[in-house]
């Protein structure tokens, strides 16, 4: 028998969803999400934070690359960095961007380098990038797979 976390909201304060966004800017659940959070099962919760975890990470990796994942880990815990070690590294690595893009002036010391047209790029950037990234993944799924559903209800 596998023995789940119980999922936290992925809310960060910033909702977007009360001024008409049907994807959160903040957080990037739906708009239903966000209401229904509290009435959905572990399950559910689950699988929302399963997909945006895989957006998230495929944000990440367009820009950084984890060269050294042990260092990243002692970095983040020696940072003292919120993060949950259940996820995604590239979700870690998100996280750090968020707790210090503007101080970190070498990748490689938290066991990062940069990928393709992040390379030179501020990391401030290129966690403004990862967000725009994420954002655009989560509107593309809602616009391709749920938005048609609620037309048809």
């Amino acid at each position: 028998m596998v023995i789940y976390k119980k999922v936290r909201t992925p809310c960060i304060g910033v909702c977007s969803t009360g001024i008409g966004d049907n994807v959160c800017r903040g957080c990037k659940r739906f708009a239903h999400e966000v209401i229904d959070w509290n009435a959905y099962s572990e399950e559910q919760r689950r699988i929302i934070a399963e997909r945006r975890d895989g957006y998230l990470a495929n944000a990440v990796r367009s820009q950084l690359e984890i060269v050294d994942q042990n260092l990243l880990l002692t970095q983040m815990r020696h940072q003292q960095i919120r993060f949950n070690e259940d996820q995604n590294p590239y979700c870690w690595v998100f996280e750090l961007l968020r707790a210090g893009a503007s101080q970190i002036d070498n990748l490689a010391h938290y066991g990062l380098a940069a990928v393709g047209a992040a390379h030179g790029v501020a990391l401030t950037e290129v966690k403004r990038r990862i967000d725009d990234d994420f954002y655009a993944l989560s509107v593309a799924y809602y616009q391709r797979f749920v938005a048609p559903g609620l037309q048809s209800a």
